[in-house]
C-alpha cells in the first residue's frame, strides 16, 4: 500500500544525504519522516527557529509492503516500552563506542523533551529500565519513520 510520509525542514534539498543527519537522534543517524502533516510542519518551524531558513514540508511516497515482505531489515515499536526506551537511550548516548544498529527502517514513537528527561534519569541510575517503561506508559507520542540506509532511502519517492 502506498503511503505518504512528510519531512519538516528549513532547507529544501533534492538528494537525501545520510551523512548530514545528527548521529544522536532517537533511532540513530538517518532520515526521519512522519505520517502526520502537522507534525512535519511543527518540525519545520522548530528548525527555522534554531537555524533560520524557511519552513518546508517535503512529501514522499512509500510502498509499505516491504515492511511485511522481509525484503529489508525493519524494527517497529507500536508504543513506548522498555525495549523502545533502551533503544532510544543507546542511540542518544554519546558514550564510546557509539551504538550502531543494522536496521534499514525503524518505526516508533518520538522521544519528546519529557522522555529525554526520563532517559537522563535512567542514565544516572535513578530509574530501573522497568520503572522507566512504567513512566513512559502514559506518554501520548507521535510516530516517526527512520530511514537509515541507502537501501531504505531508495524506497522513498519525492512528490513535493
Amino acid at each position: 500500500m502506498l503511503m505518504k510520509l512528510y519531512h519538516g525542514t528549513n532547507t529544501d534539498f533534492l538528494e537525501i544525504d545520510l551523512s548530514q543527519s545528527n548521529r544522536f537522534k532517537d533511532f540513530g543517524r538517518g532520515f526521519y519522516l512522519t505520517d502526520i502533516t502537522r507534525q512535519a510542519e511543527e518540525m519545520a518551524r522548530r528548525r527555522v527557529l534554531q537555524n533560520g531558513g524557511m519552513p518546508i514540508v517535503q512529501v514522499y511516497e512509500f510502498d509499505d509492503k516491504c515492511l511485511i515482505e522481509n525484503s529489508i531489515n525493519v524494527l517497529r515499536f507500536d508504543r513506548p516500552s522498555a525495549e523502545w526506551a533502551e533503544f532510544v537511550f543507546k542511540n542518544r548516548s554519546r558514550r564510546k563506542p557509539v551504538f550502531k544498529h543494522n536496521y534499514d527502517i525503524v518505526i516508533g514513537p518520538i522521544a519528546d523533551e519529557g522522555v529525554a528527561y526520563l532517559l537522563d534519569r535512567y542514565a544516572e541510575g535513578s530509574f530501573t529500565l522497568e520503572q522507566l517503561a512504567d513512566e513512559l506508559k502514559y506518554k501520548q507520542l507521535n510516530n516517526q519513520y527512520y530511514f537509515g540506509t541507502e537501501r531504505a532511502i531508495s524506497l522513498l519517492k519525492r512528490l513535493k
